[in-house]
């Protein structure tokens, strides 16, 4: 694991306070017209133990090591006074931030950050401030020696820590992570509970289907029969996992529809729902580049060489491509979709 540890630069010059005193790092998923961004793309790379650069007016401010993958979270309601913005959704990373004592200042170190700024997606100018726009980018490991070496020992001790053991310590899984996606779907729920236009079966109705369960579960199974990855068949065994997720459906119709769903077993479907895997529309099985691939392993996923689990149908391919665009971690670009299924 300690090759596999990369090191990411952040420009949080509006949100430095917010996110180190919440821990996290958090952007829109598209910009304002609507196109992707490649420094919003940048978190869906991100993957637990990596390193963050925290930079702040000028200086670095503090390091951090990443707790989670990237997942689905509201935007923070600490970045405005309105309460939080459920309409407003983008990519959340956890992250332990270690605020340094030797805060430096790029800008006095230029002659040798110069030369190793990459041409592409720098967090940079060559006079050493931050380059406007710039949210999230990666940084090349040349670069990195070269910071590591202007701040001095305390990032050489917190490299150090991460490099020689598989997981951070400071990484510790039995605390909980994807806070801000526990949030989201609670506030979703508690809309359901109080919404006086649905009934007392309709509720419920919609909350079981969330759990993979209930009148979704036996919509899902009049198209799909066993797990497509580990083909386990036994219903009791299986969930009805959604293909665009629940949180992200617009109405009842998407959430209770056969089409938008497969029947995974349990580990599985914790993989699918937070985008650590998906399926090409012939059935070819994708692997995040974020996901640990030993675990997955440990799953039932077989990680070496292709695999394909069957081909899908026209309503499954158009719920499909949602979740390639906008689920899956790194996705890769994919046809538009034209078809629009009947639910």
């Amino acid at each position: 694991m300690s090759s596999n540890v990369r090191h990411w630069w952040v420009n949080q010059n509006q949100t430095f306070r917010q996110e180190t005193e919440g821990g996290y790092l958090w952007s829109p998923k598209r910009n304002s017209h609507g196109g992707r961004n490649p420094f919003y793309e940048f978190m869906r790379e991100i993957s637990p133990g990596d390193l963050v650069f925290s930079f702040e007016g000028t200086y670095i401010r503090a390091i951090g090591v990443a707790r989670s993958n990237a997942y689905e979270s509201p935007k923070p309601p600490e970045f405005g006074k309105a309460g939080p913005n459920w309409d407003a959704i983008g990519w959340r990373v956890d992250v332990k931030y270690y605020p340094l004592n030797n805060q430096i200042r790029p800008a006095d170190y230029m002659s040798a950050i110069r030369p190793e700024l990459p041409p592409r997606y720098s967090p940079l100018q060559s006079n050493g401030r931050g380059n406007q726009g710039v949210y999230l980018t990666f940084v090349p490991p040349r670069l990195v020696d070269v910071l590591f070496r202007s701040i001095g020992p305390e990032a050489e001790q917190l490299h150090t820590i991460v490099r020689s053991i598989e997981y951070p310590a400071e990484v510790d899984y039995r605390e909980e992570t994807a806070i801000g996606l526990v949030e989201w779907e609670e506030h979703l729920i508690n809309d359901i509970r109080s919404n006086l236009n649905l009934s007392e079966t309709e509720r419920e109705t919609l909350i079981l289907a969330r759990r993979g369960q209930g009148v979704f579960k036996k919509n899902v199974m009049q198209v799909e029969s066993q797990c497509r990855i580990t083909k386990v068949d036994r219903a009791e065994h299986l969930r009805a996992s959604h293909i665009k997720p629940w949180r992200d459906c617009g109405g009842s119709d998407e959430r209770l529809s056969a089409a938008n769903g497969l029947l995974l077993t349990p580990s599985v479907d914790h993989l699918f729902d937070r985008g650590f895997v998906s399926f090409e529309d012939n059935g070819d099985l994708l692997i995040s580049p974020a996901a640990h691939l030993s675990s997955l392993e440990k799953m039932g996923i077989i990680t070496a060489g292709s695999v394909n689990v069957g081909g899908f149908n026209t309503d499954q391919r158009f719920f499909l491509n949602y979740h390639r665009e906008e689920v899956f971690l790194r996705a890769r670009v994919t046809k538009r979709v034209t078809h629009v299924p009947q639910i």
